[in-house]
């Protein structure tokens, strides 16, 4: 009974997935943090349709993730709590090799 549920989470989840980066985001609206000039290296984020989010690199625009609502909302609470906080380390210019 568990492999079968498994199974079924997994197609649905491809499923999704799939159905996502078929999406034709051509049009959508790219958004950075405010402060950030145009000419700055930075993320920007594109709000697609059911919660989606689409994220890419100012820096390299033709490469896009995407997002499920479920997965956009796990990442923002993880960055919330500290989850990809660097920890310092003098050794190295402040950045953690672990």
């Amino acid at each position: 009974m568990a492999d079968t549920k498994d199974e079924e989470l997994k197609a649905r989840k491809e499923r999704e997935r799939d159905e996502l980066y078929a999406l034709d985001i051509s049009g959508v609206e790219w958004l950075s943090a405010p402060g950030t000039e145009e000419h700055e290296e930075r993320v920007e984020i594109a709000y697609l349709p059911e919660g989606a989010v689409a994220m890419r690199s100012s820096l390299d625009p033709d490469t896009v993730l995407r997002y499920t609502e479920a997965e956009w909302r796990a990442f923002v609470l993880g960055a919330r709590d500290g989850e990809f906080d660097l920890e310092a380390a003098p050794h190295n210019g402040g950045l953690s090799t672990e």
